[in-house]
């Protein structure tokens, strides 16, 4: 007789080395595309914008993104970066960041962005 396989986060910890977010898109398929965008360029640090600009490309269009200082520091738990190591920190959180901008541009009704990531975005 087989056993019920339960659903969602429980069954990471069944599965060795499958994280959450795979063992969920596996299981659940209407959000088997869990990052529909790719890795694109870092672009620079705006500091009169108080962002870091990136892009992430979508079936090869290019989509423009950003994140706030704030939405980072946030992430990252800290608020004492100077300008010159801003592009350092989206590099340490680069993984989390693409995968919140690509799920908010799944969310959004526009499919070619820009997908702009605030604070509240990555509200726990």
């Amino acid at each position: 007789m087989k056993r019920p396989v339960s659903r969602g986060r429980a069954q990471a910890r069944e599965l060795p080395g499958l994280d959450a977010v795979t063992v969920y898109s596996a299981t659940n398929p209407k959000r088997s595309n869990v990052m529909p965008l790719e890795r694109g360029e870092v672009h620079r640090y705006d500091m009169d914008r108080m962002i870091v600009e990136f892009t992430m490309l979508k079936q090869g269009r290019v989509i423009s993104c950003a994140i706030s200082t704030a939405a980072m520091d946030n992430i990252e738990g800290r608020s004492d970066l100077k300008a010159d190591h801003r592009v350092d920190q989206f590099m340490r959180l680069r993984d989390v960041i693409e995968e919140r901008a690509s799920k908010k541009l799944s969310e959004q009704n526009q499919s070619d962005g820009p997908v702009i990531l605030r604070s509240n975005d990555f509200a726990k």
